[in-house]
């Protein structure tokens, strides 16, 4: 088996595996990988609700890291409904953190366009986060494996005694 046909092959198994938890209608209209840190760590990242929703708006329209995700506040609204000002106030927020970033997009003929976003700031606010968790991980698996390898003691033979028959 070929290394490409050994990852296509875990990809299915995902899907599959994922199509069980979810099932198939749901996993075929679409799906969004996001880092479970953001959602663990959301309290200490200073996130709230509305934050979190925005930035799986912004992920589910971000499919390849050189193409940013360029949807307008007014679809994100839409999606959570909410107002379309409490959307431009939580992403004004999470730029003034650090988390989002906007880029101006402009048309000649159309005019100003939709921002698209970069979650940099975010990935790298996060990124300390998981690593305190590989970390943990990693200390839990050496623990387990210390433990499994771990020489047993041979239990004593017992001592034979001279009896007479």
């Amino acid at each position: 088996m070929t290394n490409n046909t050994i990852k296509k092959t875990k990809k299915t198994d995902n899907l599959k595996t994922n199509e069980k938890k979810w099932s198939k209608p749901l996993m075929e209209a679409g799906w969004t990988a996001i880092p479970s840190i953001l959602i663990e760590q959301q309290h200490k990242l200073g996130l709230d609700p509305i934050d979190i929703n925005i930035i799986l708006q912004l992920a589910s329209f971000w499919w390849y890291q050189e193409k940013l995700p360029h949807p307008s506040k007014k679809r994100i609204a839409e999606r959570l409904n909410i107002d379309p000002s409490t959307v431009r106030r939580h992403i004004a927020a999470m730029e003034k953190k650090g988390y989002i970033k906007r880029n101006y997009r402009n048309d000649e003929k159309k005019g100003q366009r939709s921002n698209e976003y970069t979650l940099d700031g975010l990935i790298q606010k996060a990124t300390p986060y998981a690593k305190e968790v590989i970390a943990e991980k990693k200390k839990q698996r050496d623990e387990k494996n210390k433990r499994i390898s771990r020489p047993r003691s041979k239990a004593k033979e017992p001592i034979e005694t001279n009896k007479t028959k």
